[in-house]
C-alpha cells in the first residue's frame, strides 16, 4: 500500500474531518485514491473551503482582504518550508510530494477575492472565463498533480473540466445566487436574449431558458474537450477526474431535463446512480 503523506496522524485526521463535515460527495469520490494522494486532495479541498468561507461569510471588505492576504502569506510560507496548522502542514507535505505549484494556490485566492471585492452580476464572457479558471481551473491544476499526472495534457484536462464543472454549478445555483444578489450568467447571452441584468428580475424573464440552454451547450463542449484530453493522460491517474466529469455531466443532463422554469427544484443524483458512476469511472 502507498505510504501516507509525511504528516502526523492528528493533522491528517483534522484535515479529513474538514472534508467530512462539509457533507460533500467529494469525500466519497476521493476514496478511490491511494492514501498519500487522497490526503493531498483533502488538504487542497480544505484550503479551498477555508478561503471560500472568507469570501462568502459575513464581514467587512477590509476583514476579507486581511483574511485572504493572510492565506497568500501562508502559501508563500509553504515554499519556504513553513506551516502553522493542520491544513498548512498537510499542504506542505503535499507540495513536497507532488510538486504542487504556488501560482495555482494564488489563483484560487484571486478567484475568491473576485467574489469578496464585488457582487458579481452578469459578468462579460472574458470575466466569467477568468473567474472559472481561478475558482475551478486552478483547483484542477492542483488536483491533477495530486492524482499523479503533471503533464501539459493533464493541465488541458484541468482547463476544460474546471470550466465545465463551474458552469454546471452556475446553472444549478441560479436562484440561490439571485437570493444573494448575484448573477453569474454571461452578460452577452443575457443581452442577446433580452434578459434584464438584475438577478431577481432575470429569474422570470422570458428569455432566461435560452440563456441557460446556451450556457449548457458551452459546458457540454468543455466536458467533451476534457474527455478528449484525458485520452493522452495517465489513465490510472485520471480516474478521479473521469468520475467527477461523469458525475457533473449527469447533473447537467438532469438540469436540462428539469428545464429552466422550475429553478427552485433542486437537482441531485439518486444514490444508485452515484454508485453506478463510481463503479464505472472510479474503479477502472
Amino acid at each position: 500500500m502507498t505510504a501516507s503523506l509525511a504528516a502526523s496522524q492528528a493533522d491528517l485526521d483534522a484535515v479529513e474531518m474538514v472534508v467530512r463535515k462539509a457533507g460533500t460527495s467529494f469525500y466519497r469520490g476521493m476514496r478511490v485514491l491511494p492514501p498519500d494522494r487522497r490526503q493531498a486532495m483533502y488538504a487542497i479541498y480544505a484550503f479551498c473551503r477555508l478561503v471560500d468561507d472568507i469570501a462568502d461569510e459575513e464581514g467587512s471588505l477590509a476583514e476579507k482582504r486581511h483574511g485572504l492576504a493572510a492565506w497568500r502569506d501562508r502559501v508563500a510560507g509553504l515554499y519556504q518550508g513553513q506551516a502553522d496548522d493542520p491544513v498548512t502542514r498537510v499542504l506542505l507535505a503535499a507540495v513536497n510530494r507532488f510538486a504542487l505549484r504556488a501560482e495555482d494556490f494564488i489563483a484560487v485566492i484571486d478567484g475568491m477575492q473576485m467574489d469578496a471585492e464585488s457582487t458579481i452580476v452578469a459578468p462579460d464572457l472574458a470575466t466569467l472565463d477568468l473567474y472559472c479558471d481561478r475558482v475551478a481551473g486552478a483547483v484542477g491544476r492542483l488536483s491533477v498533480r495530486a492524482f499523479g499526472d503533471a503533464s501539459s495534457d493533464a493541465d488541458r484536462v484541468a482547463f476544460a473540466l474546471g470550466r465545465a464543472l463551474q458552469l454546471t454549478n452556475i446553472l444549478r445555483d441560479i436562484q440561490e445566487d439571485a437570493e444573494r444578489g448575484r448573477l453569474y450568467l454571461p452578460r452577452e447571452y443575457l443581452q442577446d436574449a433580452g434578459v434584464p441584468l438584475d438577478p431577481v428580475a432575470a429569474l422570470t424573464a422570458a428569455g432566461l431558458p435560452a440563456v441557460c440552454e446556451r450556457l449548457a451547450i458551452l459546458a457540454h463542449r468543455h466536458f467533451a474537450t476534457a474527455a478528449n484530453a484525458m485520452q493522452a493522460c495517465d489513465r490510472r491517474a485520471m480516474k478521479p477526474a473521469r468520475l467527477m466529469g461523469a458525475t457533473y455531466a449527469a447533473i447537467l443532463s438532469e438540469l436540462e431535463r428539469r428545464g429552466w422554469r422550475r429553478l427552485g427544484e433542486r437537482v441531485s443524483l439518486p444514490k444508485w446512480r452515484k454508485l453506478w458512476l463510481v463503479l464505472r469511472y472510479g474503479l477502472f
